[in-house]
């Protein structure tokens, strides 16, 4: 059983910068992929950012050049970076790890973006 813990959700400033981490109860290396997903209120769960097992990462369009996912493997611990954020980010944000075929999700950290 994998648990994933996320942090660092909160209230920020248009234009602002916020960093979101997930803490895993397994080694990282052994994940397929993580990724960070977003839902915002009355839209579809988005596909924000992935990372593989390699490192290589990919961004949905809205996150492209405004976010950076990464990941810290000594303390099994994956992060999303985000920069210059708009309202249009404000969501809740979850984390996903993919280990030996099976999904597992952080439980979700708001995230809201004010004038």
């Amino acid at each position: 059983q994998v648990q994933l813990v996320e942090s660092g959700g909160g209230l920020m400033q248009l234009g602002g910068s916020l960093r979101l981490s997930c803490a895993a109860s397994q080694n990282i290396f052994t994940f397929s992929s993580m990724a960070w997903y977003r839902r915002a209120p009355g839209k579809p769960r988005e596909l924000v950012a992935t990372i593989t097992a390699t490192g290589s990462t990919n961004y949905a369009d809205s996150a492209k050049g405004r976010f950076t996912m990464f990941r810290d493997t000594a303390k099994n611990t994956f992060y999303l970076q985000m920069n210059n954020l708009t309202r249009e980010d404000t969501a809740v944000y979850y984390c996903h790890g993919r280990y030996y075929r099976a999904d597992y999700w952080g439980q979700g950290t708001q995230v809201t973006v004010s004038s």
